[in-house]
C-alpha cells in the first residue's frame, strides 16, 4: 500500500501545524525545519509555491500521494457543485479516515493500519483498502475478533463525545454511520481548497 513514510516532524514543522496529530518537536520547534533555524532568510513565496504548498499539506494531512490525490480532484471538478468542497468531502468520506474521525484509532496512519490488517468492517464484510469511498448510510464496525486490540481500546478510551455531525457512533458496539458527506464548514482541518483549484486550473 503506497503512503508516506518519510520524517512526520520535519513535515509538521514545515506546516507549522500538526498535520500528523500531536508532536512535541513542532510544539518546540515552531519554525521550518532546516540547519539555519529561525535565522534564515525566506524571500516572499511566489503564487505557484503558495499554492503547491496547500496541495502538499492537503496529501499529507489525509496520506495519500500524488496521482491518487490528481484522480480525485478530476473526479471532484467533473462533480457538481464547488470542486474544492468536493475535493475535501471525498477525502473526508475515505475509510481510513472516518476511522480515525470516529476515534477508532488516533491518527490517520493508525487507521490506515488497522484497515490494512482486515480489523476494520464495512456493512459487515471486511475491507482492508484504504481509500476505500463510503456512501450514506454505510456502517463502518470494529471487526468481532478485534474489539480487544489494545490500540482500539485505548483509542477509544480517550475519545470524546461525538464532534462530527456526518458520523454517528455506537460505543457499546463499537461501530460507526457515515450518515452524509459532510459541508465545508464541518470540516476542521485548516485548508485553503482554493488555492488547489487555482494550481490545477493552470
Amino acid at each position: 500500500m503506497a503512503r508516506y513514510t518519510g520524517p512526520k516532524s520535519k513535515i509538521a514543522r514545515r506546516f507549522r501545524e500538526p498535520i500528523f496529530g500531536p508532536d512535541k518537536a513542532l510544539e518546540r520547534k515552531n519554525y521550518p525545519p532546516g540547519m539555519h533555524g529561525t535565522s534564515r532568510k525566506r524571500g516572499k513565496q511566489s503564487e505557484f509555491a503558495v499554492q503547491l504548498m496547500e496541495k502538499q499539506k492537503v496529501k499529507y494531512t489525509y496520506g495519500v500521494l500524488e496521482r491518487y490525490f490528481e484522480n480525485l480532484f478530476h473526479k471532484a471538478s467533473a462533480k457538481e457543485g464547488i470542486t474544492g468542497e468536493n475535493l475535501l468531502k471525498f477525502l473526508e468520506a475515505r475509510l481510513d479516515n472516518t476511522v480515525y474521525r470516529l476515534g477508532i484509532a488516533p491518527t490517520r496512519s493508525a487507521a490506515r493500519q488497522l484497515v490494512g490488517h482486515k480489523h476494520i468492517t464495512v456493512n459487515g464484510e471486511v475491507v482492508n483498502i484504504a481509500s476505500y469511498a463510503l456512501r450514506a448510510g454505510d456502517v463502518v464496525a470494529v471487526r468481532e475478533r478485534s474489539k480487544s486490540l489494545e490500540a482500539v481500546s485505548n483509542s477509544v478510551a480517550a475519545r470524546t463525545i461525538n464532534k462530527f455531525s456526518w458520523l454517528e457512533w455506537d460505543a457499546n458496539a463499537l461501530t460507526g454511520k457515515f450518515l452524509n458527506y459532510p459541508s465545508r464548514d464541518e470540516i476542521p482541518e485548516n485548508i485553503k481548497e482554493n488555492l488547489i483549484v487555482e494550481l490545477y486550473s493552470k
